[in-house]
């Protein structure tokens, strides 16, 4: 099984990130109204970043460490993650 840590981008541009083991069921649940009350109250949200992990333990300590992070912080390392999968996605299709 797959553990992940995810952030998501609430309506009001506020940063929320938790655990889940499955992804798109949890943002799913975070705009459906039924996730963190936390989000139920600035739908809708949207995925910013993801990353899986082998344990539990792990997506729950990346989930308080990415919590301690100023904005700053977060902001320019899920803009480091963009840019990394763009850059991946490009040379793939220059292969292809």
């Amino acid at each position: 099984m797959v553990y992940y840590t995810y952030t998501v981008r609430c309506a009001d541009g506020t940063l929320y990130t938790g655990w889940t083991t499955d992804v798109a069921k949890r943002v799913a649940a975070h705009n459906s109204g039924k996730g963190a009350k936390y989000t139920r109250s600035r739908r809708p949200v949207v995925l910013v970043w993801h990353h899986g992990f082998a344990t539990k333990h792990e997506a729950m300590h990346w989930e308080w460490q990415i919590k301690q992070w100023p904005r700053s912080k977060k902001e320019a390392f899920y803009h480091e993650a963009e840019a990394i999968l763009a850059l991946y996605q490009s040379e793939e299709m220059n292969q292809s």
